[in-house]
């Protein structure tokens, strides 16, 4: 590691304590909540009696084509509402569709946004609400607390059960020239309100329901395990990785099993509450970069990367104790056992839901060249933005991402 890029590692982590109290003192809003089957149309019905007139509907085409978006384009419809929908959104929206879907609702003159979709288009819906009200490009609004004007009243409907998006301050946007991953930052993000259905995820392919559904454990363990600790968070997590371990392999068996799905949305919901205030770590940092250069959805990304990281932080005393009562949440053990026991238990236990979701153990496209470069971008992402349990070496980095090639 050279001295620089040492040097710079360190006073990230020097200075990242000094946000702690910032963190805390933020007001965060949380939205209203729709739950149960047909909690789309019950929030399509709040949205007229907001007093909203002109909608767009932010959404991907595949929504569009599997006609999950026209019920509720119709229930708008029927309060006498202008709706129009949005199509464009990809996975991790780039700049570019982030300006499409900006340009398309000024067109509309829209009053509101309707978001419809996983993670990536209710991240888009976010910035694009911003963009709306501020006039701010994408790239100016990355970082914290840039969006300065109130933006669009955004009302949000996920279609996954992983990202959290519909209460987190946050929206990760892509580069496309850089291929790197970033977030815009700010309370004024989060949603009016939220549904969380169950209905509307019923059709969804396993593989996304086991990507997601790791994703929303990610986010649980490492609100669970960092150095900021939130009474409520805490909370949130146990309940989010409980429901978790119970619910996903159900949920992936049978994609009808409405109990089971309307159970994952919640505990996603949960651990967006969490890591809103007590913040993600390592496995997101690598994540953010496997994503941003070679595409691997992140979900997947941080499925395949969280037993590995989790292999990493268990010596550190703070993760060992919290993964050990993790353990005993989930029924792999009792309180009395020795910590490092539970620990190890909790993490092979993450293993076998990955296996049983079919969670590769290997990320394919990782190339050993581009090896340093996911590192160094990692290691950087973690000390300045993450308060992680352990911090890890260059040299760290790069042995545990070639332990993760195919």
């Amino acid at each position: 590691m050279s001295s620089l890029f040492a040097l710079r590692l360190f006073g990230y982590r020097l200075l990242k304590p000094l946000t702690w109290p910032v963190s805390r003192a933020v007001p965060i809003p949380r939205p209203t909540l729709f739950v149960g089957p047909d909690a789309s149309l019950r929030l399509c019905a709040s949205i007229g009696q907001f007093g909203y007139r002109r909608v767009m509907i932010v959404t991907d085409a595949v929504l569009v084509k599997l006609g999950l978006v026209e019920p509720l384009r119709q229930a708008l419809l029927a309060q006498g509402i202008d709706v129009a929908v949005h199509d464009g959104i990809t996975p991790d929206p780039t700049y570019p569709v982030l300006q499409a879907g900006y340009e398309a609702v000024r067109a509309h003159r829209s009053d509101a946004i309707l978001a419809v979709g996983g993670g990536s288009a209710i991240d888009a819906a976010k910035v694009i609400g911003a963009m709306a009200v501020s006039g701010k490009s994408p790239a100016k609004l990355i970082g914290m607390l840039k969006v300065g004007k109130p933006m669009l009243p955004l009302f949000a409907i996920p279609t996954t059960a992983g990202t959290g998006s519909e209460v987190t301050v946050a929206a990760v946007v892509t580069d496309p020239v850089k291929h790197v991953k970033s977030a815009v930052i700010d309370p004024k993000l989060v949603p009016l309100a939220a549904a969380l259905d169950p209905v509307l995820m019923k059709g969804m392919p396993k593989a996304i329901t086991a990507a997601t559904g790791m994703d929303a454990l990610t986010h649980a363990v490492e609100a669970f395990i960092n150095r900021w600790p939130h009474a409520d968070t805490e909370q949130h997590c146990v309940a989010a990785v409980r429901m978790i371990f119970g619910n996903l392999q159900r949920a992936y068996d049978d994609g009808s099993d409405m109990p089971a799905r309307e159970a994952m949305a919640l505990a996603s919901f949960y651990a967006g509450l969490a890591f809103t205030k007590a913040y993600v770590g390592y496995v997101h940092a690598f994540s953010h970069k496997l994503g941003g250069m070679y595409g691997v959805p992140h979900g997947l990304a941080n499925a395949i990367t969280l037993p590995y990281v989790l292999d990493f932080i268990k010596d550190a005393p703070l993760a060992r104790e919290r993964l050990a009562k993790l353990a005993v949440v989930i029924g792999a053990g009792t309180a009395g056992e020795p910590h490092d026991i539970l620990a190890q238990r909790f993490i092979d236990r993450v293993r076998e839901l990955n296996r049983g979701v079919g969670i590769p153990e290997k990320v394919a496209a990782l190339k050993p060249a581009d090896v340093p470069t996911v590192a160094r971008a990692a290691m950087v992402e973690a000390a300045r933005d993450y308060p992680v349990p352990k911090n890890m070496s260059l040299g760290e980095a790069e042995t545990l991402l070639q332990r993760m090639q195919a």
